[in-house]
């Protein structure tokens, strides 16, 4: 069998992008060879010889996106796994980080795929042993993160089985756990510093200050490229003090400029000291120009370091236009190393993309006046996209002579997306504004449910209030888009309590109907079974709620009607009848009449169906006697 690396199977893209679509997991920066092995495990499973063939059983067979990501993400984890490493980490490396740290001074902690949290839950308890429990409970925020949503529900729970503490410590499972039948939870008092959220370490912004950064056995299922886009990221993220701690089977050899190894046997690490400065010497490197500070070397380091930790990316370029300094943040973004230093703009891609750098910086070095370039859409080297607002500024020294000009790069990616959803609400609020105008006076007895909303919206505002702390490099940005979410919140709590006096009208008409009415998305989810379905099938509508339709467990076998379901959803056809014979719940042979007709949107002329409604009436079998 050949060596040679095979092209990309286009079927198997085209999975990939489905599930980016379909469920918002994003695999396309794991490596190929192991994600297709951990495909075909499943295909074998199911049945499915080719990946078009596993494509179109996830589309009928929803319930298999579950076990699908059970096999892809490998959520294995285990209590102070590779007990050594942990010990080190304990005994040497967190103690010489807190020798460097005030006492009352904060303490901030990352587990990034966290899986079912069992690793920050030993974190916890191993900075509860260095801390004492009530310094430990007054100091310490955990953010535990995995991209895996149901894994950290399971985490949120910090409930254990009796298998899974096995490796903990006898004395240690004593102090921190609290058995419960044949469970064992997590100390209610410490599991308040952890913080549990989902987040893609690829495309999603690292959190940031931290002392102390685990990340093992994650990094080795990602491309090379992939696993250095991610470690710049931890780079930023970190203290200079702050320590990284790696899986076992994790190396760090194309970093060495990141990170300093404290034990390279346990893999764990050290933000480099003082990371080799991008500053290039000005002094005759570019036909002869030099740039005088006339400012001491304490001036110069404080104005250094805060070019160097500033969240927004900068470029600095000569009066020659050549690259000068890079900060951090641009470093990251641009993929910036030592050997682009002192090279000319045009010889950067930074010059074209994501804006046209070359004109701008000579108009802000002739005219002497800030250049704005506004928003530029940017895609990284791992294929994320960002949304960066690009300025130029000039340069001058106290006389008044133009040095050069940096340019300033704010990712303002978040806020772009929350712009296009507000105004996604905006339309949508609309909508049901014209919709809900004749049935406000029916609304009033919603109160209630009007309360449980209020319940979902403060327990949403406590969720982004924890992505705020995640998300302060974009702080100043979120402030003014959070009071607008807050006008919109409220809007939405009043359009809610219209909207449910609707839904119990409409179930009424549906109820007085005396048939079946299925209603279903395009996707093909049931949104409304009536009572009159629940009455001939025995099925209760939150059994069938939000369910694939063509996956009902009826006597029916409601795969016949796909046909029917495709032609008036596609539109190729306003209605579609048929007598069908089925088996009611009690197990009698009945005839069911089924019609099929789209739903529309109003005065919708010419728009394709927002799905179908369904109609089943129980007519007698031939020969049963029943009219």
């Amino acid at each position: 069998m050949s060596d040679e690396p095979r092209s990309p199977d286009p079927s198997f893209e085209a999975l990939l992008q489905f599930l980016k679509r379909a469920r918002g997991f994003d695999f396309t920066g794991y490596k190929r060879a192991s994600l297709e092995r951990r495909f075909r495990r499943r295909m074998d499973t199911v049945g499915c010889s080719s990946f078009g063939d596993y494509h179109d059983y996830l589309e009928v067979h929803p319930d298999e996106f579950e076990q699908l990501f059970n096999t892809l993400l490998i959520n294995v984890t285990e209590f102070f796994r590779d007990p050594p490493m942990w010990t080190h980490l304990q005994e040497e490396a967190l103690p010489a980080m807190l020798a460097e740290k005030a006492d009352d001074e904060p303490i901030r902690v990352w587990s990034a795929g966290c899986a079912t949290g069992q690793e920050s839950c030993t974190i916890a308890m191993v900075l509860c042993e260095i801390l004492g429990a009530e310094a430990f409970a007054r100091r310490v925020k955990i953010y535990a993160t995995d991209i895996d949503e149901e894994a950290l529900n399971e985490a949120r729970a910090a409930t254990y089985s009796a298998h899974e503490v096995e490796s903990i410590p006898p004395e240690l499972l004593e102090r921190y756990f609290e058995r419960s039948d044949q469970r064992y939870a997590f100390r209610p008092d410490l599991r308040r510093t952890l913080i549990f959220g989902r987040n893609n370490l690829v495309y999603d912004a690292p959190i940031s200050r931290l002392d102390l950064l685990v990340c093992r056995n994650t990094l080795m299922y990602l491309t090379a490229e992939t696993q250095s886009h991610i470690l710049r990221h931890f780079h930023f993220a970190l203290r200079e003090t702050g320590v990284l701690m790696l899986g076992k089977s994790e190396m760090m050899i194309a970093h060495r400029d990141l990170f300093d190894p404290i034990d390279l046997k346990r893999r764990i690490f050290r933000k480099h000291a003082r990371t080799r400065s991008l500053q290039a010497r000005v002094t005759g490197m570019v036909n002869g120009d030099r740039i005088e500070y006339p400012v001491t070397d304490e001036d110069r380091q404080v104005r250094e370091a805060a070019l160097e930790h500033s969240p927004h990316a900068q470029l600095v370029f000569t009066r020659a236009g050549a690259l000068s300094f890079a900060n951090e943040a641009a470093r990251a973004l641009f993929a910036i190393g030592t050997e682009h230093i002192g090279q000319p703009l045009a010889q950067l891609r930074a010059a074209t993309d994501p804006v046209d750098l070359r004109g701008a910086i000579e108009r802000a070095v002739g005219e002497r006046r800030p250049i704005v370039l506004g928003r530029a859409d940017y895609v990284l080297s791992t294929g994320a996209a960002r949304v960066l607002e690009c300025s130029v500024l000039p340069l001058l020294s106290g006389a008044g002579t133009s040095l050069g000009a940096a340019a300033l790069f704010e990712d303002v990616t978040r806020s772009a997306e929350l712009e296009r959803d507000l105004e996604g609400h905006r339309r949508d609020l609309e909508a049901a504004y014209e919709e809900l105008q004749s049935t406000i006076d029916e609304l009033e007895t919603t109160n209630e449910e009007l309360q449980s909303a209020n319940e979902e919206l403060q327990t949403t505002n406590e969720e982004l209030q924890s992505t705020n702390e995640e998300l302060e490099t974009m702080n100043e940005e979120l402030q003014s888009t959070n009071e607008e979410l807050e006008t919109i919140n409220d809007e939405l709590r009043e359009r809610t309590s219209e909207l449910n006096g609707v839904n119990e009208f409409l179930e009424a008409i549906l109820t007085s109907l005396g048939v079946a009415v299925v209603v279903i998305d395009r996707n093909q989810r049931v949104q409304v079974w009536n009572r009159g379905a629940e009455d001939l099938w025995g099925l209760r509508h939150d059994e069938a709620a939000e369910r694939h339709f063509l996956a009902l467990d009826i006597g029916l076998g409601p795969e016949r009607l796909a046909h029917a379901l495709r032609a008036v959803i596609g539109g190729s056809s306003e209605k579609e009848t048929a007598r069908l014979e089925a088996v009611n719940r009690r197990g009698r042979q009945i005839v069911v009449d089924t019609t099929v007709m789209p739903l529309l949107a109003p005065e919708a002329d010419g728009a394709e169906p927002r799905g179908a409604i369904v109609l089943m009436e129980d007519h007698a079998a031939p020969g049963d006697g029943r009219s």
